[in-house]
């Protein structure tokens, strides 16, 4: 089973170009949904998230971004801690789900993973596509986001690798900056080539 590693800095369109893959059949194992889920009302992080962070929560019992934000954003030694309770569990989802792959025998799986190369998840891929676009593009999208400010975007992009970095580093790269169908093209002829 081959495992493709999708990533692509912030606004490139790495979530759109996931469902492309899940279109054609490929199995995505979303990480930034998985963390959702585990910040959630009955997530297992929740509990040590609310006692790591108090005031974090809402009042649902979801872990509240918008209150969790002002409290790791900026603060590097908050940030790790935040890391260290989501990545192992993050981890292990993952790890279930190829498994389940594995058994019900799919030739490809993709790992969406929006900090691939920072986290070192590269190792753990056969291969890896990098969803990129024009920085103009980026910026566009990125600050069309509620709750998005230019800092904010300036400071998540510090944190991660360069695109062209990315780009460098990658065994496939896909353009997001001429429309739908250019993108669905690539990620086809992607699975293609990996498949056949």
């Amino acid at each position: 089973m081959y495992i493709l590693g999708l990533t692509g800095s912030i606004g490139m369109g790495k979530s759109a170009t996931a469902k492309l893959f899940q279109h054609y059949g490929i199995p995505v194992h979303d990480a930034d949904a998985t963390v959702h889920k585990l910040m959630g009302p009955k997530g297992r992080a929740t509990p040590f998230i609310a006692k790591a962070f108090p005031g974090s929560l809402a009042e649902n019992g979801t872990v509240d971004r918008l209150k969790l934000g002002p409290l790791v954003f900026g603060d590097d030694q908050a940030l790790k801690k935040l890391e260290a309770i989501l990545h192992p569990m993050v981890r292990e989802e993952e790890r279930k789900f190829l498994r389940q792959c594995q058994l019900q025998r799919h030739k490809m799986v993709v790992l969406d993973i929006p900090l691939l190369f920072e986290t070192k998840g590269e190792k753990r891929c056969d291969g890896v596509a990098v969803v990129s676009t024009s920085k103009i593009m980026q910026k566009k999208r990125v600050l069309a986001r509620p709750n998005m400010t230019v800092e904010k975007f300036r400071a998540i992009l510090k944190k991660q690798l360069s695109d062209f970095e990315k780009r460098k580093r990658a065994d496939y790269v896909i353009f997001t900056g001429n429309g739908f169908r250019h993108a669905r093209f690539q990620v086809k002829g992607i699975i293609q080539d990996i498949i056949s």
